[in-house]
């Protein structure tokens, strides 16, 4: 049994090459936090059916063995990707069931959830995916979504800010990323004049005291950690993808208030994270 004050860093695997480089990010996540990397697969059909849509036959000794050389490839690719760094404390599970809940449950003991953009079979409904989407909705913890053309080391952590309870969460996430990579935070809150009554020189000003506000401490529990705060009127998405453009990372909070009004999967984050190239964690907590 694993210790409850060092959860692990869960990801999903399909056997894809996009789920490879979800595991290469993940496992260097989990060695940079001594933290233990367990590598999911899972055999299961989705459970949403239309009316006269059949279920079609699974031939699982076939698919048990795909699902093992799978987490045998997975396992590899995540010791050769931290060998520099030392020993990475690994296990592997292949599960019978759908992916999505089977992710979604055992999120509740993880630290971080990781996932590809693109995969085979289940992995693959959508541009994005919709494992991917539906666990950034649902999860227990944050969601690392990873495209496969990701560059694990070059670039700013860039982080969306609302002043929402999410938003904070975010932050804190956000902080440790950049102090762990040695990396430039680049805090970006937005506003629009839409159904406001000031001038824009005063909704400048708010914006800029909400953002002073909310990242206020940190520069003493991070002092290495070099900020950066944009404050501009702007769509929020558009300018977390402008700026996330030559970043490492991108963080956002699930919901948002403020900047990032009706910031949910639907809407900001949804954008982010269908069109940004390079990683994002989307914070789910309590707001």
């Amino acid at each position: 049994m694993r210790a409850s004050n060092n959860p692990p860093v869960l990801v999903g695997v399909d056997g894809s090459s996009p789920a490879l480089a979800a595991v290469r990010w993940a496992a260097i996540y989990a060695a940079n936090r001594r933290a233990p990397l367990h590598i999911v697969y899972t055999i299961g059909a989705p459970r949403d059916f239309g009316p006269g849509i059949s279920v079609p036959y699974l031939d699982y000794d076939s698919y048990l063995q795909e699902g093992r050389t799978a987490l045998d490839l997975a396992r590899k690719t995540a010791v050769s990707t931290t060998s520099p760094t030392g020993e990475l404390d690994i296990s592997t599970d292949l599960v019978e069931a759908p992916p999505i809940p089977v992710l979604r449950d055992r999120s509740g003991s993880a630290r971080l959830l990781v996932v590809g953009t693109h995969g085979l079979g289940a992995f693959s409904r959508t541009v994005l995916g919709s494992v991917s989407t539906a666990l950034a909705r649902h999860a227990a913890c944050p969601v690392a979504v990873i495209p496969e053309t990701a560059d694990p080391s070059d670039g700013a952590v860039v982080v969306g800010v609302d002043g929402s309870g999410r938003s904070a969460h975010a932050i804190e996430i956000a902080f440790d990323e950049a102090a762990h990579r040695g990396a430039e935070l680049v805090a970006v809150h937005t506003w629009s004049e839409f159904f406001r009554y000031a001038s824009r020189s005063e909704m400048q000003e708010e914006a800029e005291a909400l953002l002073a506000q909310s990242l206020a401490g940190y520069g003493e529990k991070y002092p290495e950690v070099p900020v950066r705060r944009i404050v501009v009127e702007n769509r929020p998405a558009k300018r977390l993808l402008e700026e996330g453009e030559h970043a490492q990372l991108i963080v956002v909070g699930s919901h948002g208030r403020g900047g990032f009004a009706g910031m949910t999967l639907g809407s900001v984050s949804q954008a982010v994270l269908h069109g940004a190239n390079k990683p994002v964690i989307i914070v789910r907590s309590v707001s």
